[in-house]
């Protein structure tokens, strides 16, 4: 083009021809906020992510024992109602145990998953209740109670009949 003849762009707005460079600094600044809204929303769904694997930790760690305290109700068959009683450290395993007949033993195995209940769980507490029969089988209801992060209880149970 020489440089008396005009673009049809130019003539129309009266300006030179410029051409657009790179991003503006308002731009620039929403593309910071767009990408910092997004960083928070990952970073929320991480702490969601990590409460939700914790709860899920304790779930888990419920259901283990309560079936720990099924198998050894299993194994000591001739206690029936005992597992309803009150847990009592009799001593019936480990070093220097003493051999225990089946109620003393069904003592000893509550005082046992008692104290693991407590220790593994945050505010755990755990209960068996077997309603009373004339004979077998009997029903054990196993349960467990503790509190998640956050403060809401929550609470397993497992029935069991032998």
């Amino acid at each position: 083009m020489s440089a008396g003849v005009k673009s049809r762009w130019q003539r129309r707005r009266g300006r030179p021809v410029t051409l657009a460079h790179g991003f503006t600094l308002v731009e620039t600044m929403v593309a910071l906020v767009v990408l910092a809204v997004g960083m928070l929303g990952i970073a929320g769904l991480y702490v969601t992510t990590l409460k939700s694997g914790g709860g899920a930790i304790y779930r888990m760690q419920a259901v283990n024992l309560a079936a720990d305290l099924a198998d050894r109700i299993r194994a000591n068959r001739g206690a029936n109602v005992a597992y309803a009683g009150a847990a009592a450290d009799n001593n019936c395993y480990g070093a220097a145990s003493v051999d225990c007949a089946p109620a003393l033993m069904a003592a000893n195995d509550l005082f046992v998953w008692q104290q693991q209940v407590a220790a593994i769980l945050p505010g755990g507490v755990g209960t068996v209740v077997v309603p009373p029969v004339a004979a077998g089988p009997y029903t054990y209801t196993i349960t467990i109670n503790w509190t998640e992060s956050g403060g809401a209880p929550l609470s397993y149970a497992l029935t069991l009949q032998i």
